[in-house]
């Protein structure tokens, strides 16, 4: 793993073929930079890697971004936004239900965390970026706390008794699952997310109104 990472690193093994040269360079850029950040790690990656999957080269890179750290920046802030969008869908898909979000939230991450032994990229960020006063890691602390925030505020709307505290615990659960889900497979305690979450959902004093598999997505 140790030899795999440094050549990535280097820009020796970029196995990915090339993105559409019609697209701009800087989206081609952006793009590869998010795939191989996510299956490989921030640290497993280096420039030469990133602008040979993009179909061009360091040069052009570092026109569009000053600094490696720069293109870290642009792919958490895209992560940032695509759980916006989740949000916004677990709205849509149950419109005046807190409970009914509540379960989609839980089913959602359930989904996730079967689907991809990566886990969250910014919790993996978070520990990769080790220096203290990273850029990176100001964005991760706050869209950590937005998100545990925008879930208390979903859990009080759903009438848990202490909705702070059970957004901690579910927190936890999913940030648990995910470890587990990487050390030990899908078969391990992730499996039970649901059911665990929905006996921790009740013991606040929240009735559901459908159960997480009800509620989970639709593949």
């Amino acid at each position: 793993m140790a030899k795999k990472a440094e050549k990535h690193e280097r820009g020796e093994a970029a196995q990915e073929p090339p993105r559409d040269r019609q697209e701009p360079p800087r989206d081609r850029i952006v793009a590869c930079a998010q795939d191989l950040f996510h299956r490989h790690g921030i640290r497993g990656v280096g420039v030469e890697t990133i602008a040979e999957a993009a179909g061009t080269n360091k040069m052009t890179l570092y026109r569009h971004f000053a600094s490696k750290d720069d293109l870290i920046l642009e792919y958490l802030n895209y992560k940032g936004r695509k759980a916006d969008e989740i949000w916004a869908n677990i709205e849509s898909a149950s419109p005046g239900d807190p409970v009914g979000q509540l379960y989609g939230f839980i089913g959602q991450a359930a989904k996730f965390i079967a689907n991809d032994e990566r886990g969250c990229d910014l919790a993996n960020a978070a520990v990769e970026l080790t220096e203290a006063g990273h850029p990176a890691l100001k964005v991760i602390e706050e869209f950590k706390v937005r998100q545990r925030d925008r879930l208390a505020a979903l859990c009080g709307a759903a009438g848990a008794a202490q909705p702070g505290l059970l957004a901690d615990t579910i927190v936890l659960l999913i940030e648990g699952a995910r470890v587990s889900r990487r050390s030990v497979g899908t078969e391990g305690p992730s499996a039970n997310l649901l059911r665990t979450s929905e006996a921790v959902i009740a013991s606040f004093g929240i009735v559901p109104r459908a159960s997480p598999a009800q509620a989970r997505p639709a593949e």
